[in-house]
């Protein structure tokens, strides 16, 4: 954009010698309305259903819930109920969000995408840092900082601000900080050696906030602490203290500040197959001395995120939703979540975020959608991503994930769900029905169901009417509408 001015000014320059003032206005006008044209608004909805990070913002008589999805960053106004999403086209890097962090009205976001390399395969690539300094209305786009050609897996998983500088945690990227907002970035390993995140697990950087003032750092290799601003670490590991953490790989770290508690959360996960140590096992760990002693809960658990609310905390992991008002010693688990409202459900138990904003409302990020209870789980609005149908070019109906695996999407209680969405135009009785490809009946989904117009979706599990799971291959189902017609579409199922 710089170099854009730079030229519109000399070519302004020169054109002044032949035109007169009036012509010289009419081009600012041309050029301002150029402008006007570039500035892409943000895209109205959910950006998608795998939700990766939530954070919330608390502005003049408004909660604004930023959350990270594989479709952009997506903002929900919490006072309106209205969803708009960020994505390249407004600034963001290529791919999903992997890391949110906000301090007032500057925002920064890390995203991730996969690609193929020649003998290596599928990896991770960095798409690079975002920010925004005025609540996401603009947005300057860094690329992932990187000394290699080849930037495989140098991905960043979490950001911290800590002062005037930005820190951010980039697995084989390592550690990293810049105080000039990305313009230079500086590489910094809590034992002082050159970054070697292959044979150092301590080099490899996952987690990453700042707790009043001190920074915590996640790797591979242990839980890192320093007071001050990075220059010195202290490392703390399943193996060097008497009360330590249960697992050297933390995924996640989180602070939890009230009355006159400050307490660390670790999302432990497991090293024993580089340290060769079995006494490690996944779970979650608290210390309130600072680190120099930790107690460990959720054994067995591979927890992802935390949210609190006072002395309450919640965890989200591989199994669900878990929530302890007594900091650890006891805990219970959520039941799945069901909107019963919408008639809609989460069809998995995988969760990824949290967050709590007024009133003790609680939110939770899946990689089904996002929900949210203020009665704590009795009862749940779900959010989700959905490409309307009869709209323009889209069909009446449609299946997605397609193709599908019952055993790895979709999947709760180990059955797999794949949605078949459809609309009405005028309110109906909608049935449902699956064939194989020789046009045999496999299953009803639904018989005579009343709706009224409107987008929605039904669930198949993959079974036929002897609730058997089908085989691999090409199905096909029909959508009845009573009044309307009869819609029909593909399912290729692949495990």
């Amino acid at each position: 954009m710089k170099n854009s001015f730079v030229l519109i000014f000399l070519l302004l320059f020169f054109f002044n010698i032949f035109i007169d003032k009036t012509q010289a206005q009419d081009v600012h006008a041309l050029l301002k309305l150029k402008w006007m044209l570039e500035a892409v608004p943000p895209a109205k909805g959910l950006g998608g259903n795998g939700i990766s990070d939530l954070v919330v913002q608390e502005i003049p008589d408004s909660t604004i819930i930023w959350a990270g999805t594989g479709g952009g960053l997506s903002r929900l106004n919490v006072q309106t109920d209205k969803w708009y999403t960020y994505n390249s086209s407004h600034g963001l890097g290529k791919g999903g969000v992997s890391a949110i962090t906000l301090r007032g009205n500057e925002i920064w976001v890390a995203t991730v995408y996969d690609s193929i390399f020649k003998d290596v395969g599928s990896v991770y690539i960095g798409g690079g840092l975002s920010y925004s300094r005025n609540g996401g209305k603009t947005w300057t786009h860094v690329p992932q900082p990187s000394d290699t050609k080849i930037p495989g897996n140098n991905t960043t998983w979490d950001i911290a601000m800590l002062d005037s500088t930005v820190w951010i945690t980039s697995w084989a990227g390592g550690m990293r900080y810049t105080a000039n907002r990305g313009t230079t970035w500086n590489v910094v390993t809590p034992d002082g050696f050159i970054l070697n995140p292959v044979e150092n697990l301590n080099h490899n950087s996952w987690s990453i906030i700042n707790a009043d003032g001190i920074l915590w750092l996640g790797t591979a290799g242990g839980v890192n602490k320093s007071l001050d601003g990075g220059r010195t670490w202290v490392n703390f590991t399943h193996q060097n203290q008497a009360q330590p953490i249960c697992g050297n790989w933390a995924r996640q770290i989180a602070y939890q500040k009230y009355d006159d508690k400050q307490v660390i959360w670790i999302a432990c996960w497991t090293a024993s197959a580089e340290s060769e140590d079995p006494t490690e096992f996944y779970g979650v760990a608290r210390s309130e001395d600072q680190g120099y002693t930790w107690t460990n809960y959720l054994e067995g658990e591979r927890a992802f995120s935390f949210a609190f609310d006072g002395p309450t905390v919640y965890v989200v992991a591989e199994n669900g939703l878990f929530k302890s008002a007594d900091q650890g010693q006891s805990w219970a688990k959520y039941p799945p979540i069901r909107d019963v409202a919408q008639d809609v459900s989460v069809y998995s138990s995988e969760y990824y975020a949290a967050a709590i904003t007024k009133n003790t409302t609680l939110w939770v990020g899946t990689d089904d959608g996002l929900a949210k209870t203020v009665n704590d789980g009795l009862s749940w609005h779900i959010y989700r991503a959905v490409v309307p149908t009869g709209i323009g070019s889209e069909p009446r109906t449609y299946s997605y994930p397609n193709p599908f695996s019952p055993m790895r999407y979709n999947n709760l209680d180990g059955n797999g769900y794949i949605r078949l969405q459809y609309n009405t135009k005028a309110p109906a009785a909608v049935t449902i029905k699956v064939y194989d490809f020789a046009l045999d009946l496999v299953a009803t989904v639904v018989s005579g169901k009343s709706r009224p117009a409107g987008d929605f979706h039904e669930v198949w599990d993959c079974k036929n009417d002897r609730l058997e799971l089908v085989a691999n291959g090409v199905y096909f189902y029909s959508v009845e509408i009573s009044g309307d017609g009869t819609y029909w579409g593909k399912i290729m199922i692949v495990d």
